[in-house]
C-alpha cells in the first residue's frame, strides 16, 4: 500500500473538513472512516469488488448517493444523468458519462461531500428506527452492513450483545472473516464486533491527526469508568502516564460486548505499584480531561 505525501494528506483533510462542515457530519468520525477504508489514499482500490476512493463506495452505492445529493453540490448534470430502473439499479445511459461520474469517486471533496451526504442519510434513518442518537460506530455499521443490516445488527446487539455476529450474518460472515472471527476461528459476539469498529474508528481517526473519538463511545464509556472506581480515580489520575502505551483497546476489550463494564474489568488499584492497565486507564482519563 503506498503512503499519501504530506500535501496529499493535508488536501484530503481539508476536503473532509468542508464536508463536515456542509453537512454536519463529525470530522473525526469522517476523518476516520477514511483512515480506515483507504488510509486516506484518494486513488485507492479494492481487490475484490468495485470499491473505489477515499470511502471506498462501491459503484451502485456512489450512483445513489450522487443521484440523490448531487445537484445540492454543483452536480446537476450528474445527478440528471442517472436513472432509477423499476428493479432499484442505477443506471446511466451514456458510457462516458457514466464513467466521468464514477471517477469522482477518486475527488477527495466530492468522495468527502458524499460520504458525509451518505452518513447524514444513515443518521436519520437510524435514530428514527432505534429511537436515540446514532453513534460514529452506528454510523460505520450503516455503512459496513447497510442500513438494513445495521438495524437489524444493533437490534440484536441491544437484546444480546454475547450472541454470534456470523450466526446472523452468514454471508457477510463468509465475505468478512476477520470481521466476525478471531485469529483462531473463534466468532465474535456482536458486542465485540461493535467494539472493535469503535476501536478502529478512533485509531483511524488519532493517525490521521484527530484530536477528538469518532466513534462517539468513549465519552459515556469514559464516565462509566470514573463512577465504577469510585473513590480509586484520583489514585488512577495520579499515575505516571507518559511513555506508555497509548493504545487503549485492551482497556476497551475489557468492556461488556454491550459497552457495559465488567464487575471484573477494573484491576485492583495499588497507589504504591502502578501496573500498565493502570497507567493505560489514566492516560484515557487526562485525554479526556485535555490534560
Amino acid at each position: 500500500m503506498s503512503i499519501p505525501s504530506i500535501g496529499a494528506r493535508a488536501n484530503v483533510t481539508t476536503a473532509i473538513a468542508a464536508a463536515s462542515q456542509k453537512t454536519g457530519i463529525d470530522f473525526n468520525y469522517l476523518l476516520g472512516q477514511a483512515q480506515v477504508e483507504s488510509g486516506m489514499r484518494s486513488n485507492a482500490r479494492a481487490r475484490t469488488s468495485s470499491a473505489t476512493g477515499l470511502y471506498q463506495f462501491i459503484e451502485q452505492s456512489w450512483l445513489g448517493v450522487v443521484k440523490e445529493h448531487g445537484d445540492k453540490h454543483g452536480l446537476g448534470w450528474a445527478s440528471d444523468s442517472i436513472r432509477r430502473t423499476s428493479s432499484g439499479r442505477f443506471v446511466v445511459s451514456d458510457p462516458a458519462a457514466r464513467q466521468a461520474i464514477l471517477s469522482l469517486r477518486n475527488d477527495p471533496e466530492t468522495a468527502s461531500l458524499m460520504a458525509a451526504e451518505h452518513a447524514s442519510d444513515n443518521k436519520d434513518s437510524l435514530e428514527s428506527s432505534l429511537g436515540r442518537e446514532a453513534t460514529g460506530t452506528d454510523l460505520y455499521m450503516a455503512h459496513f452492513l447497510g442500513i438494513g443490516g445495521a438495524r437489524k445488527f444493533l437490534r440484536a446487539m441491544d437484546g444480546n450483545p454475547s450472541q454470534s455476529g456470523a450466526n446472523l450474518f452468514p454471508a457477510a460472515a463468509r465475505a468478512n472473516r476477520n470481521v466476525f472471527y478471531t485469529p483462531n476461528g473463534t466468532p465474535r459476539s456482536l458486542g465485540q464486533i461493535y467494539e472493535r469498529f469503535a476501536g478502529k474508528l478512533d485509531q483511524g481517526a488519532a493517525s490521521a491527526g484527530a484530536t477528538g473519538l469518532a466513534s462517539g463511545q468513549l465519552d459515556a464509556r469514559f464516565q462509566q469508568l470514573v463512577q465504577s472506581l469510585g473513590a480509586n480515580a484520583e489514585v488512577v489520575l495520579g499515575n505516571e502516564a507518559e511513555g506508555q502505551d497509548r493504545n487503549w483497546l485492551a482497556t476497551i476489550d475489557r468492556l461488556e460486548s454491550a459497552g457495559r463494564l465488567k464487575n471484573t474489568a477494573l484491576p485492583p488499584v495499588n497507589p504504591l505499584r502502578p501496573t500498565p492497565e493502570t497507567a493505560k486507564l489514566a492516560y484515557l482519563m487526562l485525554a479526556r480531561l485535555g490534560a
